[in-house]
């Protein structure tokens, strides 16, 4: 009541400096009015905005543009003045007074204009049928989306006392180019709904797996049990998500739920982790439906009439990944809807780029016919789940606590390692790198594991394969597993080792999964590896056992297992990017090969860069995203960091940084490692864009380019894109790639140029802007131009990084914080972006968006303090914020999809590293 008076006592006195005021609070008190309590603050706030939109009063505000939802959209395409034509028209039967129009929220690049200049001091009485004409004009000289809240108020009368009233409008003016234009969305977004209809009875038509192009003379002798994902998983699912306890589950429930808030322990550390595992199981079978196709239909293989030909884009990206030896589901287009159905199981013979090779069983083949039309399902690979729920009963069983939760003592003086004569001489002018090794190979930690903790750039896996030399040589019974999550790491490991020549290949052996495609292998790996032509072969182990040093995945390291290498075999285990692999998964290398007592394992990674991606947010809420190396790193006293530094007889943090200019460096190496980095890269390649002539500052190879745009999406895919931003990273592209080797700056290829964005829609279209682009398309080498996600580029470096943020859009934010996608609230991801830039990064974003962050706004500002920022006029941000928040309005609504979020908006790679 006090607020209506007051609104009232105002708009009686009607000073002309407080009007803007009164409207402004009359708008939000009739919001106010309308607050219901079960409504969120952001909904509820705006929810009358139907009302202020309203033609009302006999009054209709119209455009020479189409108005939906009282939103008037213009698309420019030059830097210049645009006119837009505003209507004004009584509809009604009685006169009525135009008193006043005015910006609500308000932003320098429109104004408006009218021939009678209307104002409360000047109304224009309308009759009835009588239409006037407001001119707006905008323009703007920078790439972005710009909007503007309109208020015009009208009168019955001009009496003082007469209550006026309103009709909003919300202007969205939008500068692109042509090209961006082009990358709009194709079709409006429509959430799909997953299809989850089951027949009352399903008959599965086994087809033929194919025959084992390895010959398989590991023998099996430790079982792999199938650990089937029990039925009550899914609706413990369901209830964790409603956070509710539903009266049928509340036995059962009370037990879970005390056991995924718990501590972990030596004590529940299987079934803590049998929990997880079966829940991020439940959100895989959830989120590989989306892939599932209807009405696709196959072909007889040319080659083989026994297969069938299934086309599958996005197979080869691993969205979602079909290797060898899987199955897919197909069923009969024609009896998809029946209650009574046969499902026909297809074996995975080959995989050429999208196509797919399959067997089925005889039934099908003889009647099939090409081009028949059939719904495709697809499976989970449960294999490397398995393998993860063995290895940590393993590890109970084989009493590993003394590895997984290590106790010791820091107070104890640390034994001096032993002096080594080193044979990459580098290492000698890096004491870090060398107190690592020297400690690895005298065992200071045994039997805790001992940690690398390796920031960017600063030479990790180098530091483990002189490691891994050290004791080859000084070690005489020693025998040694390398390991990494992924076959490239893997890859990279065994390269190093072969090619040093200090070791002798003979002793160094590369084992595969037979899924691996021989194709991909490296050359240099062929001979130390179990492949031979166009096949993966598996040697006995009695032959095994002779390899001084085994290389494989994790996953592939528990076919050593299950062919029975006895306990304490492997005197050193070591395992390279440990940070990117969920616990159990580093385990699997662990449990039922490393002797407790004796054996040494070593862990080498970055806690403060990327783990492993988790589609369950309840596996991601417990924890399981936390790898080994991290959570020894932050939960156990043998790895805190003591007043100055580490102890290094369990743990050396390596210091010298040989990638990133020090400008590029300086921002992420204070916020996440102390700032004790020293960059060390080679001037001639770091300081190389130094004079770059796009630079807003010389010497300083940073940019913040910050533009407002939108965040779009298309069609069933609900991931975001922004092509203002896509705008701006075409501009530089051509920059660097077009007007090259000026001013003394070495031209550069393509393949030393790498694109980042958060999500998989904005990474399709800005591959397909670079593909539509007429002179970039026809570049020297632009096909080896890496456009990936952030995890796409982690371990990997470029010459140049061009990063997109793509949110421009607040009511998002929580969505990204909650479930660590995007790059706001997620700390890691900031940080492997901003660390892969050798000599030059630019970033592309929304300031306005970022600056709501910490660490994007420390970034941020140190680029304005150093001159390196450009783009949208951030003296501008305090007024623009509040049309932001206006914006909060625009298409608010509820989104039930029961795929994860990470699958929506990430569309990650499935896995396909065994």
């Amino acid at each position: 009541d006090n607020g209506q008076k007051l609104v009232t006592q105002l708009q009686q006195n009607q000073p002309a400096v407080i009007y803007d005021v009164v409207l402004l609070f009359s708008f939000l008190f009739y919001v106010l009015q309308h607050l219901s309590m079960k409504t969120s603050s952001v909904d509820a706030l705006f929810l009358p905005r139907s009302v202020f939109i309203a033609d009302k009063g006999g009054v209709q505000v119209s455009s020479e543009l189409q108005i939906e939802g009282g939103m008037i959209q213009l698309f420019v395409e030059k830097a210049e003045i645009h006119e837009l034509k505003l209507f004004v028209e009584n509809t009604g039967q009685a006169a009525v007074y135009f008193t006043y129009y005015t910006a609500l929220h308000w932003i320098q690049y429109f104004t408006l204009e009218d021939s009678r200049r209307v104002t409360r001091n000047n109304p224009l009485r309308l009759e009835p049928g009588e239409k006037y004409e407001v001119t707006l004009r905008f323009k703007a000289e920078q790439i972005g989306v710009y909007p503007a809240t309109l208020a015009f108020e009208f009168k019955e009368n001009t009496q003082p006392a007469t209550h006026p009233f309103h009709i909003v409008r919300f202007i969205q003016a939008e500068y692109r180019s042509e090209l961006a234009a082009l990358l709009g969305p194709e079709e409006p977004f429509r959430p799909k709904r997953l299809e989850t209809y089951e027949p009352a009875w399903c008959n599965i038509d086994e087809g033929d797996p194919p025959e084992s192009s390895a010959r398989n003379l590991l023998k099996f002798v430790v079982p792999l049990d199938y650990y089937t994902r029990p039925s009550y998983i899914s609706d413990l699912a369901e209830v964790l998500k409603a956070e509710a306890i539903v009266t049928v589950f509340i036995g059962r429930l009370v037990v879970f739920r005390s056991l995924l808030e718990s501590d972990l322990s030596f004590h529940n550390y299987m079934e803590r982790f049998d929990l997880l595992l079966y829940l991020e199981e439940d959100q895989m079978c959830l989120d590989i439906k989306r892939y599932d196709k209807n009405d696709v239909s196959m072909v007889k293989d040319h080659e083989n009439k026994r297969l069938l030909v299934l086309e599958l884009p996005g197979v080869s990206e691993n969205r979602p990944s079909v290797l060898r030896g899987d199955h897919l589901l197909l069923t009969k287009s024609e009896e998809v809807q029946l209650s009574t159905v046969t499902k026909y199981k297809g074996y995975v013979h080959r995989v050429e780029l999208d196509q797919v090779k399959l067997s089925f069983s005889r039934g099908l083949l003889d009647g099939f016919i090409d081009n028949m039309k059939f719904r495709v399902e697809f499976t989970v690979n449960r294999l490397p789940l398995r393998l993860q729920h063995r290895a940590v009963h393993m590890a109970v069983q084989h009493e590993l606590r003394d590895v997984l939760f290590p106790v010791g003592s820091r107070d104890v003086t640390p034994a001096s390692p032993t002096t080594l004569r080193l044979f990459d001489q580098k290492l000698d002018n890096n004491h870090e790198q060398k107190t690592a090794v020297c400690n690895i190979v005298a065992g200071t930690s045994k039997p805790a594991p001992y940690l690398v903790f390796g920031p960017p750039g600063t030479g990790k896996t180098v530091t483990i394969v002189e490691a891994i030399k050290q004791v080859e040589k000084n070690i005489p019974d020693a025998y040694i597993l390398a390991c990494a999550p992924s076959n490239s790491a893997a890859d990279q490991l065994c390269e190093k080792l072969i090619t040093s020549e200090h070791v002798d290949s003979r002793k160094i052996y590369r084992l595969y999964a037979s899924s691996r495609n021989p194709k991909v292998i490296p050359k240099v790996l062929e001979k130390n590896s179990n492949v031979e032509g166009d096949h993966i072969i598996f040697p006995r182990k009695e032959n095994l056992v002779c390899y001084k040093i085994l290389v494989s995945t994790l996953v592939t390291a528990g076919r050593l297992v299950s062919g029975g290498f006895p306990v304490g075999h492997f005197s050193h285990i070591f395992v390279d990017e440990a940070g990117h692999a969920v616990e159990p998964e580093t385990i699997i290398s662990v449990a039922g090969l490393l002797n407790a007592k004796t054996g040494q394992l070593v862990l080498a990674g970055d806690p403060k860069q990327l783990g492993p991606i988790l589609r369950s947010p309840f596996a991601i809420k417990y924890g399981l995203g936390l790898s080994l190396l991290e959570r020894l790193m932050t939960q156990n006293e043998l790895y805190q960091k003591g007043t100055t530094e580490y102890d290094s007889r369990y743990v050396t943090k390596l210091l010298q940084n040989y990638r990133s200019h020090p400008s590029i460096l300086k921002i992420p190496n204070e916020l996440f490692y102390d700032g004790e980095l020293v960059a060390c890269a080679e001037k001639i390649i770091s300081c190389q864009y130094c004079t770059w002539e796009h630079l807003p500052k010389s010497e300083f190879p940073v940019i913040f380019h910050g533009v407002i745009g939108k965040d779009e999406r298309e069609s069933n895919s609900p991931s975001f894109f922004n092509t203002s931003e896509i705008d701006i990273m075409i501009d530089y592209l051509k920059k660097l790639l077009l007007t090259q080797a000026k001013k003394g700056i070495a031209k550069i290829s393509p393949k030393e140029i790498g694109i980042i964005a958060p999500y998989r829609k904005q990474v399709e279209k800005i591959r397909k802007a670079i593909k539509m682009h007429r002179e970039l398309k026809s570049c020297s080498g632009i096909e080896e131009l890496k456009v990936g996600s952030v995890e796409e580029f982690q371990g990997q470096e470029r010459k140049v990084i061009i990063v997109s943020t793509v949110r421009s859009d607040k009511k998002h934010i929580i969505l990204d914080e909650t479930f660590s996608i995007g790059f706001l609230k997620n700390e890691k991801r900031f940080n492997v972006a901003v660390t892969r830039a050798k000599s030059l990064l630019i970033m592309v974003g929304n300031p306005i968006i970022l600056q709501t962050d910490a660490t994007w706004g420390r970034f941020i500002n140190y680029c304005i303090e150093k001159g390196g920022y450009t783009g949208y006029d951030i003296s501008n941000l305090e007024e623009t914020e509040a049309v932001v928040e206006r914006l909060l309005a625009l298409n608010i609504h509820e989104e039930t999809i029961e795929e994860s979020v990470v699958q929506q908006y990430l569309n990650p790679e499935w896995r396909h590293d065994h």
